[in-house]
């Protein structure tokens, strides 16, 4: 491919060839305030159109989201049928997304990066379309992969393929209590990472992976992935760099500059070469 090869040339002796995004908590803070709406949303959906007890919804919410990734997923596994678009309207269609604002320093940022920027996120398509608009970022990012990228309309499921079934633990790595399985393919399971190298083309141990969940960082780490957890400036186990902010990224990783820096020095590097990105949402 053209694009691969432009990057190739500009960054031939680079450690990594391709920045690997979550959305939500990591493009914007948890601060914003809309992952808390996006919880009552869902617990609403679930007395609402699912008609669980009220009182029990916040304990099972909460479980159901450490085990499975998301509310969603954990609801599939116990056996709650509903529409897929119809979940995704009532929880992410009614979010205040005006809580989010245009950030032009983020935006200068990526666009500063000469790698392939993608994102992976257990959300929607048009959830992230929304919040990559929000914040200004549309054109950061070569290719988005979401929720309907991992879980196609009319996906037949190959028994012999790897599920989402999971232990309870936080720990992702000490998986010692089976669960039921859902039929949804979505972080932090490793079915979902490697459905995502597959889809965007991406090598692993030549990827930086950035997300604000403990748990996806910890499979991202099993697969090959270096890591950044976001939100958070203490290091844990299988992070390889921990940001408060994901504005902190230079301070924190300076080495991703550091063949733009010395070309930009050389005049030998145009850093317009650096925002030449295309989504493929």
């Amino acid at each position: 491919m053209e694009y691969e090869n432009g990057y190739q040339q500009q960054i031939p002796t680079s450690k990594y060839e391709c920045l690997l995004f979550d959305v939500d908590d990591t493009l914007y803070p948890l601060s914003s305030g809309l992952s808390a709406q996006c919880t009552k949303n869902i617990r609403e959906y679930m007395v609402n159109e699912l008609h669980i007890e009220e009182t029990k919804v916040p304990e099972m919410c909460a479980t159901l989201y450490r085990d499975y990734g998301t509310t969603m997923a954990g609801l599939r596994a116990l056996g709650y049928e509903f529409d897929y678009d119809e979940y995704h309207s009532f929880v992410h269609g009614r979010l205040p997304y005006e809580y989010l604002k245009p950030d032009p320093v983020l935006r200068t940022l990526l666009h500063s990066l000469p790698y392939r920027k993608v994102i992976f996120s257990n959300a929607n398509e048009a959830h992230v379309a929304e919040v990559l608009h929000r914040l200004g970022l549309e054109d950061c990012f070569e290719d988005v992969i979401c929720f309907e990228s991992l879980n196609p309309k009319n996906q037949i499921i190959n028994s012999d393929s790897p599920k989402s079934s999971v232990t309870g633990n936080d720990d992702v790595s000490k998986r010692d209590v089976v669960l039921p399985e859902s039929p949804i393919v979505c972080k932090p399971f490793e079915n979902a990472f490697q459905q995502a190298f597959k889809m965007a083309k991406i090598t692993p141990h030549k990827t930086l992976f950035f997300d604000d969940s403990i748990r996806n960082i910890q499979t991202a780490k099993l697969t090959g992935l270096s890591t950044v957890l976001v939100g958070c400036s203490q290091r844990k186990k299988g992070v390889d760099y921990a940001l408060e902010s994901i504005h902190n990224i230079r301070e924190a990783l300076p080495e991703l500059w550091e063949l733009v820096d010395q070309k930009l020095k050389d005049g030998c590097y145009s850093q317009e070469i650096g925002i030449e990105t295309r989504v493929q949402a």
